[in-house]
C-alpha cells in the first residue's frame, strides 16, 4: 500500500508539473520571438546593405563595419564622446538607485492610509506616461515661453528667458532628474513589496526593547531590502550600456546633442537618420556582446561575495 501512494504521489507531482510547464510555455514562446529571434539580424552587418534591396543582393563585406568603428579617426572621437555620455548617465542612475529604497522605507513609515495612497499613486503614474508627454509637460514648463519663465520675468527675476532645455548645461543632471521623476515611485514598488513580507514579530520585539520608528528602520527595514536592492543593483550594471533611447530622443536638440546622445540613440541616429543600417547593426551588435561580458562578470562578482548567482 505504501509503495502505491508513493507511485500515486509521483505521478500526481509529474502531472501537476507538466501543467504548471504547459502555462508558462506561451511566455516561453514570446521570449524566443522578441527576445532571440531578432538576432539573426547581425548578418546584416556583415553586408554593405542598402533598402530595399534583399539582402542576397547586397555586397558581402566581412569585417569592414566592424573595422570602420575603430579606424576612422572622427568615427573614433564621436565614439568616445558618446561613450563617455553612456557612462555617466549610467554611473548617475546608479548612484541614484538608493532613492526608491528610502522612498519606500519612508513611504511605510506614513500611518494614515489614504494619504500613503495618494502618495504611491501620483508617483507611479508618471511611469505609465510615455516620452514624448513627458517632453510636452517639460516644454509647457521649461520652454522660453513656458510656466517658468513666464512666472520669473512676471515677478521680476530675469529680463530674459532662461534656456532650459535649449541648452547643453547640466544635460547629465536635468535628464537624471526626468529618469528619477517618473521612475522613483515604480521603482519603490518591488521594495514595498519586499517590506510587507517582513516579520511583524521582529519590529513588535524592536518596540519592546524600547526602538523607535527610525531605530527600527535602521535595524530591521533596511538590513531586509539589502538582498533585493543588491540584486537589482548588479542588474542595472549588467545593463550599464543599455540607458534606453525614448527619453534621449526627445529631449535631443541641436544645441545639447553633443551630451545627451547615448549609445542606444547614437545606434539609431546612425541607422535611421544617417542610412547606415550596417554600421549600426554592427554596433549595436558589440553592445549586445559587452552586456552579456558584464553580466557574467557581475554574476561571478555575486556568487563570490554574496554566494548567490543571479542567473
Amino acid at each position: 500500500m505504501k509503495e502505491k501512494s508513493v507511485k500515486f504521489k509521483e505521478v500526481k507531482n509529474a502531472s501537476e508539473s507538466r501543467r504548471l510547464f504547459y502555462c508558462i510555455v506561451p511566455f516561453i514562446v514570446l521570449c524566443f520571438m522578441f527576445s532571440y529571434f531578432p538576432l539573426h539580424g547581425w548578418i546584416y552587418s556583415f553586408y554593405d546593405y542598402k533598402p530595399p534591396l534583399r539582402l542576397s543582393q547586397c555586397e558581402f563585406v566581412g569585417g569592414k563595419w566592424f573595422k570602420t568603428l575603430f579606424s576612422n579617426k572622427t568615427q573614433v572621437a564621436q565614439m568616445i564622446q558618446v561613450m563617455k555620455n553612456t557612462f555617466a548617465m549610467s554611473l548617475l542612475g546608479i548612484a541614484t538607485s538608493f532613492l526608491p529604497v528610502l522612498f519606500a522605507v519612508f513611504l511605510n513609515e506614513v500611518k494614515c492610509k489614504w494619504f500613503k495612497n495618494l502618495v504611491q499613486t501620483l508617483t507611479t503614474l508618471p511611469n505609465f506616461i510615455s516620452w514624448v508627454l513627458v517632453y510636452s509637460v517639460a516644454f509647457s514648463l521649461f520652454s522660453n515661453s513656458g510656466m517658468v519663465n513666464t512666472f520669473l520675468q512676471n515677478i521680476g527675476l530675469i529680463q530674459e528667458p532662461v534656456k532650459f532645455l535649449d541648452s547643453d548645461s547640466h544635460t547629465y543632471l536635468w535628464m537624471t532628474l526626468w529618469g528619477q521623476w517618473k521612475g522613483l515611485g515604480w521603482g519603490a514598488i518591488m521594495y514595498l513589496a519586499a517590506i510587507a513580507g517582513i516579520d511583524a514579530e521582529l519590529y513588535e520585539a524592536a518596540r519592546v526593547d524600547g526602538a523607535n520608528r527610525f531605530q527600527m528602520m535602521k535595524g530591521i527595514t533596511i538590513p531586509a531590502l539589502m538582498p533585493t536592492y543588491f540584486v537589482l543593483l548588479m542588474m542595472s550594471v549588467s545593463n550599464f550600456l543599455n540607458n534606453g533611447m525614448d527619453q534621449y530622443f526627445v529631449f535631443q536638440n541641436s544645441f545639447n546633442k553633443e551630451h545627451i546622445q547615448v549609445l542606444d540613440l547614437y545606434v539609431y541616429n546612425i541607422g535611421m537618420t544617417g542610412g547606415s543600417l550596417s554600421l549600426a547593426t554592427a554596433l549595436s551588435m558589440l553592445k549586445s556582446l559587452v552586456s552579456v561580458g558584464l553580466l557574467v562578470v557581475v554574476n561571478m562578482i555575486s556568487k563570490k561575495t554574496r554566494g548567490e548567482s543571479i542567473i
